[in-house]
C-alpha cells in the first residue's frame, strides 16, 4: 500500500529576471530541507534570492493553511524543496541606440518561478528502538583475539616468503 505524499506549491510569474539566473539559486536549494533552503536563499548574494526565500516562506505557509483545512496531520520541520523551476515567461522586446542613428533590438526576459514543498517520508530502516548490548565474556573475548594472532602471523609468513625469493 503506497502512501500518497500531498505537494503544495506556490508560484511567482512575471519575474523581471532571466531564467537562467534563477536556475542559479533553485539549484543551491532544490531537493533541501525547508529550513536549510530558508537559510540558503536569505545569504545568497543574487538579486532573485529575496524573491525565491519569500516564495518558499509562500509554498511553507500554503502547506500549514491546506493540512489545516483537510486535518492533515503535517510535520513542518519535516518538508523539503521537492520541486524548483523557472520557466520561460513573456519577452520584453527593447531597442537599444546604436551608432550612425541605427538601432539595436534586444529582448528581456521575463521568469514564472514554480516551488514546490513536501513531507518526507519516514525511512522504513530506521530503528526506534534500541537494543541493550549483549555483556562481553571471557570465553567471547578468547574467540575474537585468536583469529586476529592468526592473521598477523601468517601476513609475516607471507612477507619472509616473499623477501627470500
Amino acid at each position: 500500500m503506497a502512501v500518497e505524499t500531498k505537494e503544495y506549491r506556490a508560484e511567482a510569474k512575471f519575474q523581471r529576471v532571466s531564467p537562467q539566473k534563477a536556475r542559479l539559486v533553485l539549484d543551491l536549494i532544490k531537493g533541501r530541507g525547508v529550513q536549510e533552503a530558508l537559510e540558503t536563499a536569505a545569504f545568497t548574494k543574487k538579486r532573485i534570492a529575496p524573491v525565491i526565500h519569500k516564495l518558499l516562506t509562500s509554498a511553507v505557509d500554503n502547506a500549514k493553511y491546506v493540512s489545516g483545512e483537510q486535518g492533515i496531520d503535517l510535520d513542518v520541520d519535516n518538508l523539503y524543496v521537492k520541486l524548483a523551476l523557472a520557466n520561460d515567461g513573456p519577452r520584453m522586446k527593447r531597442i537599444r541606440p546604436a551608432p550612425m542613428g541605427r538601432a539595436f533590438r534586444y529582448q528581456r526576459r521575463l521568469t514564472h518561478i514554480v516551488l514546490s514543498v513536501a513531507e518526507r517520508e519516514a525511512a522504513a530502516g530506521l530503528v526506534t528502538k534500541v537494543d541493550e548490548p549483549k555483556p562481553v565474556t571471557k570465553a567471547t573475548k578468547a574467540k575474537v583475539e585468536e583469529p586476529k594472532a592468526a592473521v598477523k602471523t601468517a601476513g609475516a609468513t607471507k612477507k619472509r616468503a616473499s623477501k627470500k625469493a
